[in-house]
């Protein structure tokens, strides 16, 4: 079986980041697997003080 990978980064907004737009991402998610992506991580990133600055998904799929 072989796979190919889709790596997304969102970026936060706020003063000290963490805040994203769900709708956006859940929109993202749907167009994604109605195309066969499959979602397989998602984490954030920090600043080093505990903010977050980005969060970053991980989809897959098969290919022939």
């Amino acid at each position: 079986m072989k796979w190919e990978y889709k790596t997304i980064k969102l970026k936060t907004r706020g003063f000290s980041g963490g805040f994203f737009d769900e709708a956006e991402l859940d929109a993202m998610m749907n167009e994604y697997g109605s195309q066969g992506w499959e979602l397989v991580a998602g984490f954030d990133t920090s600043k080093g003080t505990g903010e977050t600055r980005d969060v970053v998904i991980i989809f897959k799929r098969q290919i022939d």
